[in-house]
């Protein structure tokens, strides 16, 4: 079977967003398929620099602090990140051990099959393993773009790094059919290139039978509400959850016992509590990472849940709800993987689509899930079939492993 190197910012335990939990369960599905996974992730100095697990083998990377002389080397628009420009420097550094490490093992004979890196922020290695060994397939996994995640905007140097990585690659997987149409072909990556490979979940772990009745009485009565709507996601413009506060005051119209239960870290934190001042008996925010135990309870308690993203490549909450039989409302405006996941409409419908612009909007598709009793349920059920048939992590790793095998065989 294969052996695959992993470039990968994110890893267990250091996980801070979907790439974390992406690279953790493909790469356990991987190994349990016969594959020998080589990952490189970084590492905080706190956990052991290599370590094994099956066919598992984890290299964690520390970064080196090169200081002063970084800014003497990049360009302005590095130089203006501020805080952000100790990130830069990791990130870099990360990157430069990382190469060092995977062409120091080849050259002491531990040839890869497949190199797989993972978002900009592992690019650099890709795009030097590629010069190096021009021969090795290099497949570009791009979760999120630059442009996309800052909505027009970000850097113009990752956007840079994003693109080369995409040009000299051999294949590139992206998340969503949105992603590949709405977002990287308008930038310029070569379309016949882009491989679209739905993300997934565990059902196994994300089954609502799991969660016990008690688990979820001590939720319901520690954040009453009637409903109780749930988001979950950072507090970022991007995930709309700023137009999911405005939009409570329209709910609270209907339903005065309404609450919307908020579970995240991020930016928009003082500016979400201000919105909400005047309905603050009507919004709970718990300011933290939940453990995924802590989530699946949570998927399990409210009744319905909420999604508003400006920009959603994928979504896996999406799909983690829908498993968890819960009926979801979700932005399906520009590039939306929402769009692919929820079926809005007729007998297999599991969700509703708004415009994540706009509150009232928002609320007239958490009202249009509320005004039936029975229109959640046989939604959830309708959610969880489609997870069952679409979207698994089985399901993702098994075409991956298709692309990667498919590569070899143009060698």
């Amino acid at each position: 079977m294969l052996r695959i190197a992993f470039i990968t910012f994110e890893y267990p335990p250091l996980i801070y967003g979907g790439l974390g939990v992406y690279s953790y369960e493909v790469t356990c599905r991987l190994a349990e398929m016969g594959c020998e996974v080589h990952v490189f992730t970084v590492n905080n100095g706190r956990y052991p620099v290599l370590e094994y697990s099956g066919n598992i083998t984890i290299h964690r990377i520390i970064p080196v602090n090169i200081g002063q002389s970084l800014k003497i080397l990049v360009n302005d628009e590095l130089k203006a990140w501020g805080p952000g420009f100790k990130y830069f420097n990791d990130v870099l550094t990360y990157n430069i051990s990382s190469t060092y490490t995977i062409n120091k093992l080849v050259k002491e004979g531990l040839l890869f099959d497949i190199v797989s890196v993972h978002d900009w922020i592992s690019s650099i290695t890709g795009i030097s393993m590629k010069n190096m060994y021009p021969s090795i397939p290099l497949v570009f996994h791009i979760h999120s773009s630059e442009k996309g995640r800052n909505l027009g905007g970000g850097s113009p140097t990752v956007s840079l790094l994003e693109l080369e990585c995409a040009k000299i690659s051999n294949a590139i997987v992206t998340v969503s059919n949105a992603m590949r149409n709405y977002d990287l072909i308008p930038q310029g990556f070569p379309a016949e290139k882009i491989h679209v490979v739905w993300n997934g979940v565990d059902p196994e772990k994300y089954n609502p039978r799991r969660v016990s009745r008690k688990t979820i009485e001590e939720i319901k009565s520690k954040h009453y509400g009637d409903p109780l709507i749930l988001f979950i996601g950072r507090l970022v413009r991007v995930k709309g959850v700023d137009n999911l506060v405005k939009s409570m005051k329209y709910i609270v119209e209907k339903y005065p016992k309404a609450r919307l239960l908020i579970i995240g870290v991020g930016e928009l934190l003082e500016q979400i509590l201000s919105e909400g001042r005047s309905i603050k008996e009507n919004i709970t925010v718990i300011n933290r990472f939940l453990s995924e135990e802590e989530r699946i309870a949570y998927y399990a308690a409210c009744d319905l849940a909420v999604f508003p993203s400006l920009y959603e490549p994928f979504g896996i909450v999406a799909v983690e709800a829908m498993a968890m039989e819960k009926p979801i409302v979700v932005g399906a405006y520009g590039c939306s993987g929402f769009r692919e996941i929820v079926v809005p409409s007729g007998s297999e419908q599991c969700g509703v689509h708004v415009n994540p612009y706009d509150p009232k909007d928002i609320a007239w598709g958490i009202e249009a899930i509320l005004e039936s009793n029975d229109c959640g349920k046989w939604m959830g059920l309708n959610g969880r079939r489609r997870v069952l048939e679409n979207f698994t992590w089985s399901k993702t790793v098994k075409e991956t492993l298709n692309l990667y095998k498919s590569l070899l065989d143009l060698k």
